[in-house]
């Protein structure tokens, strides 16, 4: 082989060594680059929520969408500027971003505005009721079955830490519940004709006890239906977080949380700690001002 080719050659050779390893460098440089821009389109949206008695920092969820990008939508707007937390309630939440708050007379009631649209339920699995958390608020199952959330009101959760028997009260009242919803379908359905002839004949006797013999009768069948959807337990997470960190239990299953409080809980707790009036409104106003920090 020629001298000249071969110094070529090893030239080429290291050259080429030399640029797949550049290659390949830049290949996995690309794939950082590309995961962190990917985390970082991804990560957890941060809001301050100013108030007169501080600050609370709050983030959002990322697997709860739909309330996540309304909301981000809503501040943009400076919607909830001057809007009121106009219902508290200790040891249990304060809520606002009612829009009919804003410069709202002292007598007023307030809790019924919005944005002119409800958002689909967001309801997860594991995200629960806990201490600062951030749930949409709602209308009642009577007028809204789908548990539809309000456009712009919410509440942060205040609550308390629960004992385990207080836990296994709240678990079979919500069974209790849960039966009698599974009842009125039940008698309500065209081939229990026979039923309903039998309690109406059963409110024309006027016996208390007659009523609830024929209540104890129908308790099999409710008990049948609801081991077919199953009957509400708390997980042992649960468990654990409400009787140490706290929270608000009962409304776990029924409204979209969506977000929690990352700094100022002591704002929260003094705003709840708050006079009001007979509507849980606080007797001087406490006025928000909400901007995404990141």
């Amino acid at each position: 082989m020629n001298h000249y080719f071969f110094v070529i050659f090893r030239f080429n050779l290291v050259v080429m060594k030399r640029s797949i390893l550049y290659l390949g460098l830049a290949v996995v440089l690309l794939g950082l680059l590309s995961s962190f821009v990917f985390m970082s389109g991804n990560s957890e949206k941060m809001f301050l929520v100013s108030t007169k008695y501080g600050d609370i920092k709050i983030k959002l969820y990322n697997e709860t969408p739909l309330h996540r990008d309304n909301f981000i939508k809503l501040v943009s707007e400076k919607l909830y500027d001057d809007l009121l937390f106009h219902r508290v309630i200790s040891e249990f939440m304060i809520q606002g971003g009612d829009p009919d708050s804003k410069n709202a007379l002292p007598e007023a009631m307030l809790g019924n505005g919005g944005p002119g649209y409800n958002i689909p339920a967001e309801i997860i699995a594991g995200i629960y009721h806990k201490k600062g958390a951030i749930a949409a608020a709602r209308e009642g199952d009577n007028v809204n079955p789908k548990k539809e959330s309000s456009g712009s009101q919410f509440y942060i959760v205040q609550g308390k830490v629960f004992t385990p028997q207080e836990l296994d009260m709240i678990e079979s009242k919500k069974n209790i519940n849960l039966k009698n919803q599974i009842l009125g379908k039940l008698m309500m359905a065209p081939e229990s004709e026979s039923l309903r002839v039998r309690l109406d004949s059963v409110k024309k006797i006027g016996s208390q006890e007659s009523l609830m013999n024929f209540i104890k009768e129908l308790d099999p069948i409710a008990e049948k239906e609801l081991a077919k959807v199953g009957k509400f337990i708390f997980t042992p997470e649960q468990r654990k977080l409400y009787t140490t960190i706290g929270g608000t239990p009962h409304l776990d299953g029924n409204y979209t949380v969506f977000g929690e409080v990352v700094e100022g809980m002591n704002v929260v707790d003094s705003i709840a700690a708050q006079k009001k009036d007979k509507n849980d409104r606080p007797m001087v106003d406490i006025k928000m001002k909400i901007k995404q920090i990141k």
